[in-house]
């Protein structure tokens, strides 16, 4: 199943902030959404998912068009969103964050999927029985990647995964990342990290000024440092 953004605008008020955007997601791929901060990144995803409205232009997954629906409709279609914020709940445990999550399988499913999440994130079994509050912030970063993961989606849209942790960390979340692909799932990936996120992502998409200014494999943007130079160094 794939996804199919084409020509979306965004507006917030006035603010054209995403001017004609268009990019595909494979099937069992990770794909980069590169740039600058306020290059028009995180409101590619929000206007996948639902939470804004593009007033011009088609988003379609698995062949069916998600402009206009709610995201709770959108994320039945098997998609999920990854925010920046984390946004764990604080007060619960680890375990429990993941419980809630897992509500939306059948109740029969629920205990392998929990176990399943704990295989792929062992810090989140060490930590099962912590408050989300106390956890660092690779650790909630996990927490929000097995919560997003729990409920089996077919696509992530990840919102800056790796920032202001700690390099250890960056390349545990990286390392998730490629075993998360390896299951079968597509993951788009906002990322400001450019080195870790072409280390990964099979393609990759730069955006400036709401605009997809470079597309192309991760192995071709690795090798133009003008592309860099102009839209992903600071």
């Amino acid at each position: 199943m794939s996804l199919v953004v084409a020509d979306i605008h965004t507006y917030y008020g006035p603010a054209h902030v995403l001017q004609g955007v268009s990019l595909e997601v494979g099937e069992g791929e990770i794909v980069a959404l590169l740039g600058r901060n306020g290059a028009g990144k995180s409101t590619t995803l929000k206007s996948i998912i639902g939470l804004t409205v593009p007033t011009q232009g088609t988003v379609v997954y698995a062949g069916r068009s998600l402009v206009g629906l709610p995201t709770h409709t959108i994320a039945r279609q098997g998609i999920r969103w990854v925010p920046e914020e984390r946004r764990v709940f604080l007060d619960l445990t680890v375990r429990e964050n993941l419980r809630v999550a897992a509500l939306a399988l059948p109740a029969d499913r629920r205990a392998a999927a929990l176990e399943r999440m704990y295989t792929l994130f062992p810090r989140l079994r060490e930590r099962a029985r912590q408050a989300g509050r106390s956890l660092s912030g690779g650790e909630q970063q996990m927490l929000a990647l097995a919560r997003a993961l729990i409920g089996e989606p077919r696509l992530l849209l990840i919102d800056e995964p790796t920032q202001g942790l700690a390099p250890k960390l960056v390349a545990s979340i990286a390392a998730s990342l490629v075993a998360i692909k390896e299951q079968g799932l597509s993951i788009l990936l906002v990322e400001q990290n450019a080195r870790v996120a072409l280390e990964i992502a099979d393609r990759a998409y730069v955006i400036d000024r709401g605009v997809i200014q470079y597309r192309g494999s991760s192995s071709e943007l690795r090798a133009n440092q003008t592309v860099q130079r102009q839209f992903l160094t600071v």
